[in-house]
């Protein structure tokens, strides 16, 4: 059984570019009333496929943000040392993304900080202080080129 419909992806997809649109709006452009709309979302949010609505903020904006991204190795694949790892950098403000990967990095980070003393404070705090935790390698970025956040949605 199929979870969504060809309505329900392009709703995703407008909803992805701004989740502001009014459901009216997506309504029109997708040939559904503002209800049926709504019903919709509402069933996708309830489903988990719409996981949060957020504010993208420009880091501009917010002063001279440093962007890192980070690989880390595992000492051992140990399935509770793994764990417990994990919700160390999902409950760390400034880890913005990670992804458990293959290949030599056990982990890949994208960590925002104000500031280099941060960044080394953090690194005490995630890395060394870790016994799990091998080695890790920083990349500072030097531009942001693209940072996507929609997913492609099947047609």
């Amino acid at each position: 059984m199929e979870l969504l419909d060809s309505l329900d992806h392009k709703i995703l997809e407008i909803l992805q570019l701004n989740n502001l649109t009014s459901q009216r709006e997506i309504g029109n452009k997708i040939g559904l009333s503002a209800p049926a709309v709504q019903r919709r979302i509402t069933r996708m949010r309830e489903l988990g496929v719409i996981k949060k609505d957020i504010a993208v903020l420009n880091p501009e904006h917010l002063g001279q943000l440093i962007t890192i991204v980070v690989q880390v190795e595992m000492e051992a694949d140990k399935v509770e040392m793994v764990t417990k790892t994990k919700r160390k950098f999902e409950q760390t403000p400034q880890v913005q993304q990670c992804y458990y990967v293959t290949g030599e990095a056990d982990f890949m980070l994208i960590v925002v900080v104000s500031n280099m003393k941060e960044y080394e404070k953090l690194t005490h705090e995630l890395f060394f202080n870790n016994p799990g935790i091998q080695r890790f390698k920083s990349s500072i970025c030097m531009d942001i080129v693209k940072s996507g956040l929609a997913l492609p949605v099947p047609k």
